[in-house]
């Protein structure tokens, strides 16, 4: 079978949301009767969270771009860092990486477009919740939970990133919690900019307007390495 692109992954940011990419490129390369070519190099969470804090992209930049080029090293020709937080160095690793890098604001902003959320609520961790993306997206409203609530949000997600796996209890929470946010405070949309979200939601068990980012960041990933392939 054909090859796709050789894809040069961030993982580790966390482990569940690196198997859930993992997992979703290789059944749309199967599904096209191709072969993926993967490399994945493992990075720490806490050591993006810790260059977050204290405010230095450039060294957050540089710490991925250590990862970008063992990938290059092995192979790959495109990256791609599986996660929201490190947005935050966004400018300065696009500046600097060895790779191409596919990001996920462009096709998020057009998602977000389509469905005419203008007025959103963040679910991931506390620094996308305070950041907005970063400002990377315009045109967009960010509405900010209270401090509990946001202590909420982040310590489920903290725990997502530590176990791997979600519960009952998480996905409760959360969904009881986007429904305040929407009825209270008159929110579009929620994205999801924590990809490990998706251990506790998926399309069936949620019941509020979301958007999912890993879903639309997968689908960009896929439509460079293999041509508008279909992602099941």
């Amino acid at each position: 079978m054909k090859k796709g692109r050789c894809l040069g992954l961030v993982g580790g940011l966390g482990v569940g949301a690196t198997i859930h990419y993992y997992q979703k490129l290789a059944s749309a390369h199967e599904a096209q009767g191709r072969t993926m070519d993967i490399v994945i190099a493992h990075a720490e969470t806490a050591r993006v969270f810790e260059y977050v804090k204290a405010c230095d992209p450039g060294g957050l930049a540089e710490y991925l771009n250590g990862f970008l080029r063992r990938l290059k090293a092995a192979g790959a020709e495109v990256g791609v860092v599986p996660a929201v937080t490190p947005l935050y160095c966004v400018r300065e690793l696009v500046a600097t990486s060895p790779l191409s890098l596919i990001s996920m604001i462009d096709p998020l902003a057009a998602e977000l477009a389509s469905q005419g959320a203008r007025r959103v609520a963040i679910f991931g961790t506390r620094y996308s919740i305070e950041s907005g993306f970063f400002g990377l997206l315009e045109h967009v409203e960010f509405i900010r939970p209270g401090p509990d609530e946001v202590d909420l949000i982040h310590n489920i997600y903290a725990e997502l990133l530590r176990d791997g796996q979600g519960s009952e209890e998480q996905h409760s929470s959360l969904t009881a919690l986007a429904h305040t946010l929407i009825e209270r405070d008159e929110v579009d949309a929620i994205p999801f900019s924590g990809t490990d979200l998706s251990l506790i939601f998926n399309e069936a068990n949620t019941d509020f307007p979301h958007i999912d980012c890993a879903a639309v960041h997968l689908e960009a990933i896929l439509k460079e390495l293999l041509n508008d392939a279909p992602l099941d």
